[in-house]
């Protein structure tokens, strides 16, 4: 088992500590999660070489039943069919629009906003193109599960207008990516959905 697998499994343990910790009934059951809580905190921050407190801070006790997160992001093509590319503040490299889903927004609603404030760009949100599971993509290993919904939007503006947490806007021809942030979007994930929507395939991708 590699270290990617090995990190897979211990937020399972994780998960489970949490769950058991929210539901036991008896102070015996409480205290068997507890270790087991600790236990896992203790193994992960092993394997990712961070401190307990860090770790401790990365996963937070669970106030209620753990579940994935949703990352939402935007395919957008302009008429010279180029791709939609927007660079990261925190990393200096690209990605499709987009992030965390929004409490209290629609997934289509949190695309057309993510466009909005990292572009200045107007969208219409016309096909879920992909539902994917990271874990089954090489992205860098991380300590949450995602999943990643990815919309086909069809631009109605075309006036940048850069949002603060953006370095960049750009249109890039499919075969000359820029260097992507890997952690949000990969290569072979832009291909797929470029293809989609070049083909008019607009049943969605789902891992």
């Amino acid at each position: 088992m590699n270290n990617i697998e090995l990190l897979e499994e211990l937020k399972k343990l994780k998960a489970i500590a949490d769950v058991g910790l929210l539901y036991a009934k008896n102070d015996y059951d409480k205290e068997r999660y507890q270790e087991l809580q600790e236990m896992s905190h203790r193994l992960l921050s092993g394997v990712s070489g961070h401190d307990m407190e860090i770790i401790k801070s990365i996963f937070p006790a669970a106030a209620d039943y753990p579940t994935a997160k949703v990352d939402i992001r935007g395919l957008a093509i302009s008429p010279e069919n180029e791709i939609l590319l927007v660079r990261e503040s925190l990393d200096g490299k690209w990605s499709l629009p987009g992030g965390w889903a929004d409490v209290g927004c629609s997934p289509k609603e949190t695309i057309i906003k993510e466009f909005r404030e990292e572009t200045g760009l107007s969208v219409a949100v016309k096909a879920l193109l992909a539902v994917f599971d990271k874990r089954f993509h090489a992205h860098p290993p991380q300590p949450f599960h995602v999943y990643k919904m990815v919309f086909y939007c069809e631009l109605t503006s075309f006036k940048f207008a850069k949002g603060f947490d953006v370095l960049d806007i750009q249109y890039f021809a499919i075969d000359r990516l820029p260097e992507l942030s890997e952690d949000r979007i990969l290569k072979s994930q832009i291909e797929l959905l470029y293809q989609k929507v070049r083909s008019s395939d607009f049943q969605a991708y789902v891992d």
